[in-house]
């Protein structure tokens, strides 16, 4: 079966891949919790860990919740490790989309199944912006998507790597808008954000989170922005939808899920205090100073959102071309 094949097959079973089974277990947590971030320290996706994790640990009544980073192979060496652990609760892993919805499809062999973790909620997510350097003659969407089409191959965009949401999202424009652009890939967001404000590279789907900092500042334009709404980080911007492109979505989330075939007792137990953690008033102010809106959706609602990101981005990858790793 080819790429796209499996690709297109993966995304339809998505929905019906997560294996939800009943089982119980007693006195859950009784020892220390590890939850793993498949990423370098000083992420979003480490903050939000940490979060999480100081959270639970006061709900457990002291019980250990640590954090494990295990960065490498485009996030699918810890991916892999959680996917390998005993599904007792006690490994747990916090991740962006692409282990979770996608790297099956980028990678040949990634070592694990996506479908196949136990999902226990989304944690947050947050609007990617696209934010294009000054030196780029366009000021709003049309205006870039005309010199784009004028100069085929002139413009580039950055991104954090192959199969990150920048890459994707930037794929995703090209092929509703039919420019032609060349991927610069990066060692990280940050870098990335750099040379364009440098003027070095003239593109990057980054988050509201740092792009609307250099927006205010002055060192960066944004043309839109990636959710359905506007951000109120600043009002003022278009989305994509309202800059000319119906449908057009990108949003970095966060999933908390755990090893395959996790007993329901301990997925459901972990659910519930969970999306209580993001509701609290205390959880959801350090979440706004990450400028992400929390998730706390239930295990169903869970498996639904994946699927339909898996959906978007797999066919993204299918209509770019973008070939394995």
């Amino acid at each position: 079966m080819n790429l796209i094949s499996m690709g297109a097959c993966s995304a339809v079973g998505f929905l019906l891949s997560f294996a939800l089974p009943a089982a119980a277990q007693d006195a859950f947590p009784s020892r220390t919790v590890k939850i793993i971030v498949p990423s370098a320290a000083g992420s979003t996706t480490d903050s939000l860990a940490r979060i999480l994790a100081e959270g639970l640990q006061k709900r457990w009544n002291g019980n250990p919740v640590i954090v494990e980073n295990v960065a490498g192979a485009a996030m699918n060496l810890g991916a892999r490790g959680v996917a390998r652990s005993a599904p007792d609760g006690y490994t747990l892993m916090v991740a962006p989309p692409a282990p979770l919805a996608f790297n099956h499809v980028l990678y040949k062999d990634p070592g694990y199944e996506p479908t196949k973790f136990t999902p226990i909620t989304m944690l947050a997510k947050i609007p990617n912006v696209m934010v294009v350097a000054n030196k780029v003659p366009a000021k709003t969407l049309a205006e870039f998507i005309d010199y784009g089409k004028a100069n085929p191959g002139k413009l580039n965009y950055a991104s954090s790597g192959v199969g990150s949401t920048a890459h994707l999202t930037a794929s995703l424009l090209e092929v509703r808008t039919g420019i032609k652009m060349v991927h610069v890939p990066y060692r990280g967001a940050i870098p990335a954000l750099t040379d364009v404000v440098a003027g070095h590279v003239d593109l990057f789907f980054d988050t509201v989170a740092t792009g609307v900092p250099m927006y205010k500042e002055g060192k960066a334009k944004i043309l839109g922005v990636g959710d359905t709404v506007r951000t109120a980080a600043a009002p003022e911007l278009p989305t994509m939808e309202e800059a000319g492109l119906p449908g057009f979505r990108s949003t970095t989330w966060f999933g908390l899920v755990a090893p395959p075939a996790m007993a329901d007792a301990i997925a459901d137990k972990l659910n519930a205090d969970t999306v209580a953690l993001l509701k609290s008033a205390e959880i959801s102010a350090l979440l706004a100073k990450l400028s992400l809106d929390a998730g706390a959706t239930s295990r169903s609602e869970t498996v639904k959102f994946f699927t339909a990101e898996a959906e978007q981005w797999v066919k993204v990858i299918k209509e770019a071309g973008i070939e394995p790793q």
